[in-house]
């Protein structure tokens, strides 16, 4: 079992990858596209071109983890990009688990005041 702490840092590949791809060519896209080694501990998360399937690629020290959810109906909505052409974003914990149920981080109680905090 995988468990997500404050701690981990997570990149979200920001363009759908083919997911016939299994641990190699995904640690291949995690060095050539997004420029990061996947040895490092980090949580590395990929989307389908169709948005109906997520996969999450981690090195724990002794091997590769790789976990799929392919959603039964409907397709993840939200999914992090800036529009400044990079290639990954960093997520928190928190927003992974909401995307991980489908949900938008941006509209969570914790993003919310987050925000609220910033304005001041």
């Amino acid at each position: 079992m995988i468990q997500l702490t404050p701690q981990m840092r997570i990149l979200v590949a920001v363009e759908p990858v083919d997911f016939r791809k299994g641990i190699d060519g995904l640690s291949a896209v995690c060095r050539k596209v997004l420029l990061s080694d996947p040895f490092s501990g980090t949580v590395f998360v990929f989307r389908n071109k169709s948005k109906t399937a997520i996969k999450a690629l981690l090195y724990d020290g002794q091997g590769y983890w790789i976990c799929q959810k392919r959603l039964s109906s409907g397709r993840f909505n939200w999914w992090p990009d800036r529009g400044d052409g990079s290639k990954a974003e960093t997520v928190e914990p928190y927003e992974l688990q909401l995307m991980l149920w489908n949900g938008n981080p941006q509209f969570s109680r914790v993003a919310r005041m987050w925000r609220k905090l910033q304005k001041r």
